[in-house]
């Protein structure tokens, strides 16, 4: 099996150590260091690495300068590693823009519960990005993973009875790796009266709510972080918090809630796609659109199968469009997609299934 070459760049000794640590326990990765931008660009000179985990702080050069200009020169997946997070978020999500593929938060050293997740985690982050579509741009050996768990650790499966059809229709949306720049996309075509819809996108814990509040200022729809009890109201969107809790869709008479829960991982996410999508399989039923987007692995895929057969409308992104072709493959695959569409058309496909 050909290995994952991994380069990563970070002007800490700790970090590139702790990340060193982390990916050469598993035999996927082959793995050098640099300590800056141009001990990097010397590295990618004599050898091409295939994915690149690259800081934001560091001397000489900046992390986004430097990947601005690897987009234009040298295209290689990228995945930004900071310690930053909300007072930071403007600066990653710069970075997303300009050609980086994901985002993952340093290892907090000493924190040992933190490390045990996040191994697998980043893991999995560089993996999927080695896997990513990438063009020019203008402008300690941790043991096995813990059991991959499904939407049954958070609520049962959907019933057979039939959900009575309401007025209003919602929208449950799942992303993972590529998905910030695509949600943004499609978020940006909707109009100011579209359904309510409800977003898991996979990221650090405290980035969503910034992502709500860059989205909110492009969109004609309102965007904002869920908070348990929020209504799913026409005209807004509520992105899932990341990292410690669940979202799920929730049925109080004729209107639908988010609940926001703490739970284990499903599908080796938190929040995870699966779960919301159960969640409007068993409370929304017809009254619901599924979508799935870019990312890897297969969060979301038996979900969405559960929403189409509880009637509900399902669209997945297709490979051609996809950074990565992991969730809407999985979720095609299995017979969960009504229809199969490019990024470009996900707005649209979606106001059309929600019209009655």
């Amino acid at each position: 099996m050909k290995t994952i070459k991994v380069l990563v760049v970070d002007d800490s000794a700790s970090v590139r150590q702790a990340m060193v640590k982390i990916l050469s326990a598993d035999p996927a990765f082959e793995v050098d260091v640099a300590p800056d931008p141009f001990f990097a660009a010397s590295h990618i000179a004599r050898s091409v690495p295939d994915v690149i985990t690259l800081d934001v702080e560091m001397p000489r050069m900046d992390g986004v300068t430097f990947l601005r200009k690897l987009m234009h020169q040298c295209p290689i997946p990228v995945v930004m590693c900071s310690s930053l997070v909300e007072e930071g978020s403007e600066t990653l999500f710069q970075a997303l823009e300009a050609g980086a593929v994901d985002v993952i938060l340093k290892p907090r050293m000493g924190v040992a519960d933190y490390l045990i997740e996040q191994h697998q985690h980043i893991r999995d982050t560089i993996k999927a990005a080695a896997r990513a579509r990438i063009s020019p741009r203008s402008a300690k050996q941790r043991s096995a993973p813990a059991p991959k768990l499904t939407a049954d650790a958070m609520l049962p499966p959907p019933n057979s009875l039939a959900m009575a059809r309401t007025t209003e229709m919602i929208v449950c949306i799942g992303a993972s790796t590529g998905g910030t720049e695509a949600l943004r996309e499609v978020l940006i075509a909707l109009p100011a009266n579209s359904p309510g819809i409800v977003v898991v996108q996979h990221m650090p814990e405290s980035f969503t709510r910034a992502f709500a509040q860059r989205l909110d200022g492009l969109c004609e729809v309102s965007v904002k972080e869920a908070a348990d009890g929020d209504t799913v109201m026409r005209g807004h969107v509520l992105i899932a918090p990341g990292g410690l809790r669940h979202t799920m869709l929730e049925r109080q008479g004729a209107r639908y809630v988010v609940a926001v829960k703490e739970g284990p991982l499903v599908s080796r996410h938190r929040p995870s796609v699966d779960v919301l999508f159960r969640s409007a399989a068993r409370n929304a039923g017809a009254n619901a659109v599924g979508v799935i987007m870019t990312g890897m692995g297969d969060d979301g895929a038996k979900g969405l199968l559960e929403m189409r057969n509880a009637g509900a409308h399902t669209i997945a992104q297709d490979e051609a469009t996809s950074v990565v072709f992991g969730m809407p493959k999985e979720a095609i695959a299995c017979g969960a997609a009504d229809k199969v569409v490019p990024l470009g058309g996900i707005a649209r496909a979606l106001l059309q299934a929600s019209i009655r």
